[in-house]
């Protein structure tokens, strides 16, 4: 008698004639394609209304999911993904794994802002730890005028106006939701250290919070 071995992969899911489950990869292929292009949390409601399934099956497809990404599967291990699912604020939302933070923030920094200065880089830095900052503030904790950085950043979509400061009434800045997709994260609490890799500010931390 031949020995009989265990299944390598997941299970198939039983096939349907109509609806998400009919598609390939069923029902959690469907969910993984729209969580793919929402640009902000979404809830199971909306995702059972959009896949015409009942929210409790969506609610059961998002924690597998979730686990699955996270390397932890029915049929046994996997290896982790880089980005998770996330439930934020009542919704879901794929992000980048914190733990490659750095690696990520790297990119968005060297990669896909590689025709930005030094100077506008050490500017967003500042910005991101400082905000919402005026430029005058910014300034005088750079040691140079930035009127023109800030300009091209605001320009490029990483900062956007936050309003005035009460008491000298100049412009405050702050990074945007795109700065934060771009870095995998979903707030500003969740910002990785920019300024390590951005020699000149790894004292920015030390810098005292008066106002400018």
């Amino acid at each position: 008698m031949s020995a009989q071995t265990e299944p390598e992969g997941p299970p198939e899911e039983p096939s349907a004639d109509t609806g998400v489950e009919g598609l390939p990869g069923g029902a959690a292929a469907a969910l993984e394609a729209v969580l793919m292009v929402v640009d902000e949390p979404v809830t199971a409601i909306q995702l059972a209304t959009t896949l015409m399934l009942p929210v409790g099956r969506v609610e059961e497809l998002l924690l597998e999911l979730a686990r699955e990404y996270d390397g932890y599967t029915n049929w046994g291990p996997v290896r982790p993904r880089g980005f998770e699912l996330r439930s934020v604020a009542g919704g879901w939302r794929f992000y980048s794994r914190t733990d490659f933070a750095p690696v990520v923030s790297s990119f968005v920094l060297e990669g896909q802002t590689a025709r930005l200065t030094q100077a506008a880089m050490e500017t967003l830095a500042v910005i991101a730890y400082r905000q919402p900052v005026s430029r005058a503030r910014v300034s005088a904790i750079r040691g140079v005028n930035v009127d023109s950085v800030v300009r091209t950043l605001t320009q490029r979509a990483l900062i956007e106006e936050a309003g005035h400061d009460p008491e000298s009434g100049a412009i405050l800045y702050r990074t945007t939701s795109y700065f934060l997709e771009r870095l995998g994260i979903g707030t500003v609490e969740e910002l990785p250290k920019l300024a390590p890799h951005l020699p000149g500010l790894e004292n920015l931390g030390d810098f005292e919070e008066a106002s400018y």
